[in-house]
């Protein structure tokens, strides 16, 4: 869970979180997860055979708004892994209240982009964080 506070640059002309801004949310959301798993982006460039990963799929429904100040929390959770992929469950919530979710597929790629199979190493801690 990675804890965030709503500033007013997140928001729009309403006060209200500006839709793309939940995008960001999520993403710092999932650096945090791989850093709690043990995997710092950094760690990962600085590899023998580095990589990174890349946002593939997004599919997000926005629920109810969040407001300027608002103590919010990012969830992350690994749904599946295969190959080069691995699917992600995220939601952005104002304690138990779930305001936007999203289903997020991600790929590792080499620094010159081309997709490659999960390493070992990698593949094994996240395996340990799947949930149903």
């Amino acid at each position: 869970v990675f804890p965030l506070r709503v500033y007013y640059e997140d928001t729009d002309l309403s006060g209200v979180v500006y839709h793309p801004t939940y995008l960001r949310f999520m993403e710092r959301g999932r650096s945090e997860f791989l850093r709690v798993a043990g995997l710092r982006h950094q760690g990962m460039l600085d590899a023998v055979e580095p990589l990174v990963w890349a946002v593939r799929r997004v599919a997000i429904d926005y629920r109810k708004p969040a407001r300027v100040d608002e103590a919010l929390e990012v969830h992350t959770a690994v749904r599946e892994l295969s190959g080069a992929r691995m699917w992600l469950k995220q939601s952005v919530r104002r304690r138990d209240d779930i305001l936007t979710d999203a289903e997020v597929e991600v790929c590792v790629i080499t620094l010159s982009g081309q997709p490659k199979r999960i390493p070992g190493h990698v593949a094994d801690k996240l395996a340990a964080l799947i949930t149903a």
